[in-house]
This record gives structure tokens, C-alpha cells and sequence, in this order.
């Protein structure tokens, strides 16, 4: 295996935090929970980051929890996998409190906590050669990497309840139609849409992404009174930043 689970950098105002171990395909073991979460405080905490994508070298996004790893723990399994969660915890709630979108790049078979982690992406593109299986409940385990909140709220209670409980390998099509994936590409051209995606997350408008996000966060547990609250202070403030006049201003002058 790698010494690298994940590799993290930050250029031109995106985070990539890469899935760095393909020759173990990519498995989430203990090194990697942690660096999955150290990575993650390192985006929320940086402001200048306006979109962070999460890839994978070689041609499995991940399989998912190191089933090797939790044998070979087995005399202190309970410790081993309370460490392991808790660390990939608090990867998944610094990515969703981070300002900037999550996009995730799936060029292979997601399964098991992977399956999980593109639950809780704002964006998921994914090759049309990729496939997506949750595993847990087939080996007796149960979801975690916020598996039980974000797939529920993405495919609805029945459906995700239904596939996390059958484990049928959806294909990327699948997937999306129950709305796990946003994008389906060819695979040849996987590699530019990723970037084009990117770029486009990159380049726009200072706030009003991760104004998007904010709102659409709130809204999960918000009343209606609140988000039209949220919402009102939130657009007063976009047109109050002189950026946004100025965009606002360019765009009347455009349609003259």
C-alpha cells in the first residue's frame, strides 16, 4: 500500500484532496480516516478555497472499509472501529460545515463508506463505466460516513433504506436517477468534464456558491419562516458586496 491514503493540495482556489492508494484500491483504513479528516479542517478553515474535489487515482474510487484491517484488530475491534468512525467523522462534518461545494470525481466502484462519503457531496460526476454498491448490511455491518443522513435525504426513505438493506451494485445511470450521482460523462472525456466542472465552481462569483450551499444546509432543518428569513438576509447581503454591484451593473449595461 502507499504511504498516502489521501494527497492534499490547494491551487488556484481549489482544495483536491485525492484518494492516493490504488494498488490498495483505495480502501479506508485507519491512516486514511485520519488524513480524510485532516485534510477536511484544512478546507473549512482556509476562506480563499471556492470548491474542493475529492478524486481518485487508478480505477476503483474506493471499496470501502479495510475489512483486512478490522481482521487483524480483531481482539480490539470495538476500539479500532470507534477510532476509525470517529476520525472519518469528523472528515465528513468539516467538509459539510466548509464554505466551499464538494464535488466528487468517480471514476471506478464506490462501495461501503465511500458510498457513503458521495451521499454528502454537493456534486458527484462520475464515469459512465462506474458503479456504486453501500456493502454494508451484506457483511452484517451498518452505515457510517453519515450514510444513514445523507442517502435517505438524497434518494428518499424507502429507496435508500431499500438499496442500503438489498446492496444491489447500481450502475452510474442507476445511480443517478435516484440522484446519488449529478452527472454521468463517457469515460473518455471524464477527465476534461472533472476539470471544466471545476474551473467553472472556481471561477464564479466570490460568495455566491457558497452562499448556495449555506442556504440549502439551513434548509434541512430549518421552518419555512426561518430559510425565507435566511434567504432575505442572505440576497440583501450578496447585492450589498461591491463585487455583486458590479457584476449586477455589467449585466444591465450587456443589455443595452
Amino acid at each position: 500500500m502507499s504511504d498516502v491514503r489521501i494527497r492534499f493540495s490547494v491551487e488556484n482556489r481549489v482544495a483536491r484532496l485525492t484518494l492516493a492508494n490504488p494498488a490498495g484500491k483505495n480502501v479506508m483504513d485507519l491512516q486514511f480516516c485520519h488524513e480524510l479528516g485532516q485534510a477536511a479542517i484544512a478546507c473549512e478553515t482556509n476562506p480563499d478555497i471556492k470548491v474542493i474535489l475529492i478524486e481518485a487515482e487508478g480505477d476503483v474510487f474506493s471499496m470501502g472499509g479495510d475489512i483486512n484491517s478490522f481482521v487483524a484488530n480483531k481482539d480490539r475491534i470495538h476500539a479500532h472501529i470507534l477510532d476509525m468512525a470517529t476520525q472519518i467523522h469528523i472528515g465528513v462534518a468539516s467538509l459539510r460545515r466548509a464554505a466551499a461545494p464538494v464535488i466528487a470525481a468517480v471514476n471506478g466502484m464506490a462501495a461501503g463508506g465511500a458510498f457513503s462519503l458521495l451521499a454528502g457531496c454537493d456534486v458527484v460526476i462520475a464515469k459512465r463505466s462506474a458503479k456504486f454498491n453501500p456493502a454494508f448490511t451484506r457483511t452484517g455491518l451498518t452505515p457510517d460516513a453519515g450514510g444513514t443522513y445523507f442517502f435517505p435525504r438524497v434518494a428518499g426513505f424507502r429507496k435508500a433504506f431499500w438499496i442500503m438493506a438489498t446492496n444491489p451494485t447500481l450502475t452510474a445511470e442507476q445511480a443517478a436517477e435516484i440522484d446519488l450521482v449529478t452527472q454521468v460523462v463517457d469515460d473518455e472525456t471524464f477527465r476534461d468534464e472533472v476539470e471544466a466542472l471545476v474551473r467553472k465552481f472556481a471561477d464564479a462569483p466570490n460568495g455566491a456558491l457558497s452562499g448556495l450551499k449555506a442556504l440549502f444546509r439551513a434548509s434541512l432543518t430549518n421552518t419555512l419562516d426561518d430559510q425565507l428569513s435566511l434567504e432575505a438576509r442572505s440576497i440583501a447581503g450578496r447585492c450589498a458586496d461591491p463585487e455583486t454591484m458590479e457584476r449586477l451593473i455589467g449585466f444591465l449595461n450587456k443589455s443595452k
